[in-house]
C-alpha cells in the first residue's frame, strides 16, 4: 500500500462542560485529524491526541502539525508501499512526537483495514463486542458541585468513578463521593503528577477509602519516586505518564513502581504499540485500562477496540460521546447498561459526518510527494 496524500485537518470542538485537571481546565479541543490517501484509492483517518499546549505532555497540536509535515510524512512517502506494521520502523529515526506518530499510523492502519475488509478490533484480538466503561470526573469547585456530576453519571449507569485530584482536592473530595454513593462504587483517583515523594504520608490518607488505584501520582520522570511511594501506600499505583513504550512498562512492572497501567495510544506512539503493552502487562499478571485524552468518535471508535483486548479487566475512559460532546464528529457512540458496543466494521468503523466535518474545520492541508 502506497500513500498518494496526507491531509492534515484541524477541528475546534467545544466540550459540554469545562474539564478541569492539575494541569490546567479545557473548554475546547484543538484536535489534529490525519487522513492518509492510497494508490489504491482507500482512505484512513487517525487522530492526534495532543493537547493546545505541552501541558499533559511536551507534545502539543502545532508541534505534532508540524512535525508530521516536515519530517513523518515525507519520510512516509518516501519509503514506497509500506503497511501500518513498518510505520513505527519507518518512523523511528525520529526522535519522540509519539502522539504525531500515533495519528500517523492510525490513519494508515485504518485504510489498510477497510480496503481489507477488517476491523480495529480483529486486528488488534479483541474478545469482547462490548466494554464497560467509566468516567472521568474533573476538579470542581466545590463538593456539592461534584456530588451532583458524580450522581448523574451514576444515574446514566457509568460502571466506574475516576476524580481528578491535585494538592488542596483529594482526601475531602474522596471521602465525600465514598460516604455519599457507597463502598460498592468503582473509585478512582487521578493526579496527574501534581504531588511529591515528599506527600507520601498525606496520599496514603487515601488508603481509608478502598480506591482501585491512584493514577500517576508524581512526575513522570520520577519512575523510582513510584517505587518508593507504592511501597508506602496500600492502594495500587497505576502509571499513565510514566509509560510510553512497551520497554517502560516492563522496567515500571520489574522494579515495583506500579501494580496497574493505563494505556494510552496516543501517549505511547500507536495502537500497535499500546497492544504490546497490554501483552507485556498480561504476562506479568498487571492489569490494564483504557485511558482517554478526550478523543473525538474516531479515536474512540479506536479506543474501544483495544479496550476489547484480555487484558483489560478494568473499565476505562471510553466514555459515551456525549460526555465531552453535544455533538460528535462521528455517530455518537451511546452508554447501553454501563457498556459500549465495539465498532465491527471495516477499520475504524466510524466515519466523520461530513456536514459536522465542515463545520467545525478550521484549517485543511494537502500533502503530497
Amino acid at each position: 500500500m502506497k500513500l498518494t496524500g496526507v491531509e492534515l485537518r484541524r477541528v475546534t470542538m467545544p466540550l459540554v462542560a469545562p474539564f478541569r485537571t492539575s494541569f490546567g481546565t479545557e473548554t475546547t479541543r484543538d484536535v489534529l485529524l490525519v487522513r492518509v490517501v492510497t494508490d489504491g484509492g482507500a482512505e484512513g483517518w487517525g487522530e492526534c491526541v495532543a493537547m493546545s499546549g505541552p501541558l499533559y505532555s511536551s507534545e502539543y497540536a502545532d508541534a505534532a502539525a508540524d512535525v508530521l509535515r516536515r519530517f513523518l510524512v515525507p519520510a512516509l512517502m518516501a519509503a514506497g508501499p509500506a503497511g501500518a506494521h513498518a510505520v513505527a520502523g519507518v518512523l523511528a529515526p525520529f526522535k519522540g512526537h509519539r502522539m504525531a506518530k500515533a495519528a500517523l499510523e492510525m490513519a494508515v492502519l485504518d485504510a489498510e483495514l477497510r480496503a481489507e475488509g477488517r476491523s480495529f478490533g480483529r486486528e488488534l484480538g479483541a474478545v469482547r463486542d462490548r466494554v464497560p466503561c467509566g468516567v472521568s470526573v474533573g476538579i470542581m469547585s466545590t463538593v456539592p458541585e461534584l456530588l451532583d456530576a458524580v450522581g448523574g453519571y451514576l444515574a446514566q449507569g457509568y460502571v466506574r468513578i475516576k476524580l481528578k485530584i491535585e494538592p488542596g482536592w483529594d482526601v475531602e473530595p474522596v471521602r465525600a463521593v465514598r460516604e455519599r454513593y457507597g463502598e460498592d462504587v468503582l473509585l478512582q483517583v487521578d493526579a496527574n503528577t501534581a504531588y511529591t515523594l515528599a506527600d507520601a504520608r498525606h496520599l496514603a490518607r487515601l488508603d481509608d477509602f478502598d480506591l482501585l488505584l491512584i493514577e500517576q501520582p508524581l512526575d513522570e520522570e520520577d519512575v523510582l519516586g513510584h517505587v518508593e511511594l507504592a511501597r508506602q501506600l496500600r492502594t495500587p499505583v497505576c502509571l499513565d505518564e510514566s509509560i510510553t513504550s512497551a520497554r517502560d512498562a516492563a522496567a515500571a512492572i520489574r522494579l515495583g513502581a506500579c501494580r496497574v497501567v493505563n494505556i494510552k495510544p496516543g501517549r505511547v506512539g500507536g495502537y500497535l504499540e499500546a497492544r504490546r503493552i497490554h501483552d507485556v502487562c498480561a504476562a506479568h499478571g498487571v492489569p490494564v485500562w483504557c485511558g482517554g485524552m478526550l478523543e473525538t468518535g474516531l479515536g474512540r471508535a479506536a479506543n474501544l477496540a483495544l479496550a476489547a483486548l484480555p487484558g483489560f479487566t478494568l473499565p476505562g475512559d471510553t466514555s459515551a460521546s456525549g460526555r465531552y460532546y453535544a455533538q460528535d464528529l462521528t455517530e455518537p457512540f451511546v452508554l447501553d447498561g454501563g457498556h459500549i458496543d465495539v465498532p465491527d466494521g471495516p477499520g475504524l468503523g466510524v466515519l466523520p459526518l461530513p456536514d459536522r466535518l465542515a463545520e467545525v474545520t478550521t484549517a485543511t492541508e494537502w500533502l503530497t510527494r
